[in-house]
């Protein structure tokens, strides 16, 4: 008997041993701790409902941060640095292509001016085309404002007939034909100046990359 009552002691004890101690502050595995919008702070042994959309420290027992649930302001803040760092890592590499390109196609300043000349020729010779034919359209247009005006509701004669559909839609058409002509004009003289200053950016980043003055 006294056997039997020594192994059951032992078996209590065994028991008591593997029993997990009272669980109070030093024994939680985790809590957590915030600024709320007031500037105090907020602890719990789970995620207090005044944490929510702010940075969230989770602590471990003995006060070291394992990790920080990420609030609504620093979220915004790393996603829009994440976009600041992607566009200007691929502002990086297109400058990079850029300078390989120009390497790699002139060999010397004179290169790339002879291209910019020739491109801007071509564009002077269309602008001489549409200026010219711009000042037929005009003198076209001037010819029938004189032909119209004999008819109504631009004559102020009392018998003027009406103005003929097929005038009335000529005139139409070559106001239009005048405007897009001018268009046209202020899209060369446009494309002039872009040629100007990318070739000259071209040059001087080419002189860069040369070592040249």
């Amino acid at each position: 008997m006294r056997g039997i009552r020594t192994l059951t002691m032992v078996a209590a004890l065994l028991a008591s041993a593997a029993a997990p101690a009272a669980e109070g502050p030093n024994n939680r595995e985790a809590y957590y701790r915030c600024k709320d919008g007031k500037g105090q702070n907020l602890y719990g042994d789970s995620m207090p409902f005044g944490c929510n959309g702010y940075d969230t420290e989770v602590l471990s027992p003995n006060g070291m941060v394992l990790r920080v649930i990420e609030g609504d302001q620093s979220r915004a803040s790393r996603l829009s640095r994440e976009v600041n760092e992607k566009k200007e890592s691929q502002a990086k590499e297109q400058r990079a292509q850029r300078d390989r390109m120009l390497l790699e196609t002139y060999l010397s300043v004179e290169d790339i001016e002879r291209l910019r000349d020739q491109r801007i020729e071509m564009l002077v010779a269309q602008f001489r085309v549409t200026e010219q034919t711009l000042s037929n359209m005009r003198e076209r247009q001037a010819r029938m404002e004189g032909q119209v005006a004999r008819f109504k509701p631009y004559s102020d004669k009392p018998d003027a007939p009406p103005l003929p559909d097929h005038l009335a839609e000529e005139m139409v058409n070559t106001v239009k034909g005048v405007r897009v002509y001018q268009e046209s004009l202020e899209k060369n003289r446009a494309e002039q100046a872009d040629v100007k200053s990318t070739f000259g950016a071209d040059i001087k980043r080419f002189k860069e990359l040369k070592g040249l003055r």
